[in-house]
């Protein structure tokens, strides 16, 4: 039985700490300890650091396989701020510092905004709105606070119009529209889809920039009949909708920029469209929400 042990749990130099350490925890259940450390020639004190170093290797494997699935899983989207709250939500307490040094170590890198913008504003041709949001973005309920624009996508020559609607509580995307063309008709049918969804709108701010469309009577007068104030941007200044700025580089770069091979027709561009605003309102986890998506902060502040 000794000879068994011995050749198992050999001192010879060519065997390393690492290996006589796997072999001494194998055998700790037949053989006692103190013998085996004898045989193997380890110190106790090293075979005890050698233990803990190999568990905290092993965790760090988990955690470095979690990492890089979170951002597989989420199409590189994922900065270490954001992957961070998503070990916290899955029960990792790791911090940011650490996932930020894995990602560089792996060479996970978010995908960059590419900074190209649509703008449908064509002079005054209608009534201007005083600015009431004047940056001030956030809202401390849902349905205070509305944002709206239009952005272009252009996929190899042909163009696609979204136009969303958010709100200022949680960023949640209220309702949209995608078009052939950045008409009236676009904007009555997201107008149509929030107040379908949302019927007691009365004080509400619906904040845009001065786009055409926004100027126009029937779009003003469809606010007034619901009791919502309007609210636009200065000429010129992009951030003063800031809000809508913020989303369109988000989406775009995460859906879009360097990805339009992605999609072979208009319609496979469409459905993309689709699916991101869906995965944007009740997946994609935002740090000032606290590591919630849109929604579920929503339901989540609503007990």
């Amino acid at each position: 039985m000794l000879k068994k042990i011995e050749s198992r749990c050999s001192s010879k130099e060519e065997s390393t700490t690492e290996e006589k350490v796997n072999v001494v925890s194998e055998l700790r259940l037949e053989y006692p300890l103190v013998i085996l450390l004898q045989i193997s020639g380890l110190a106790k004190s090293v075979y005890y650091y050698t233990l803990s170093k190999t568990d905290k290797d092993d965790k760090n494997k988990e955690i470095i396989d979690k990492i890089k699935e979170i951002f597989i899983n989420n199409k590189e989207r994922y900065g270490y701020r954001r992957i961070t709250l998503e070990l916290r939500n899955q029960g990792y307490n790791v911090n940011h510092k650490k996932v930020y040094r894995i990602m560089v170590k792996l060479g996970l890198k978010p995908l960059k905004r590419n900074k190209r913008k649509y703008s449908s504003y064509k002079g005054t041709v209608g009534k201007i709105a005083d600015n009431l949001i004047e940056r001030d973005f956030n809202a401390d309920k849902p349905n205070k606070k509305w944002y709206t624009d239009a952005t272009e996508f252009n996929l190899r020559g042909e163009k696609c119009y979204l136009s969303p609607i958010l709100d200022g509580f949680n960023g949640e995307v209220v309702s949209y529209n995608t078009s052939k063309s950045p008409n009236l008709e676009q904007i009555n049918d997201m107008l149509n889809k929030a107040f379908d969804k949302n019927t007691n709108l009365d004080g509400l701010i619906f904040h845009s920039d001065q786009g055409w469309q926004y100027q126009h009577q029937s779009y003003q007068q469809r606010l007034k009949n619901n009791g919502i104030k309007q609210s636009m941007s200065r000429k010129g200044n992009s951030m003063d909708n800031g809000m809508m700025e913020n989303f369109f580089g988000i989406l775009k770069t995460e859906m879009f920029y360097d990805q339009e091979d992605n999609y072979k027709t208009f319609d496979d561009l469409i459905k993309a469209i689709d699916d991101y605003i869906n995965y944007y309102n009740y997946d994609r986890i935002k740090v000032k929400l606290k590591g919630l998506s849109p929604v579920n902060y929503r339901l989540q502040s609503s007990n």
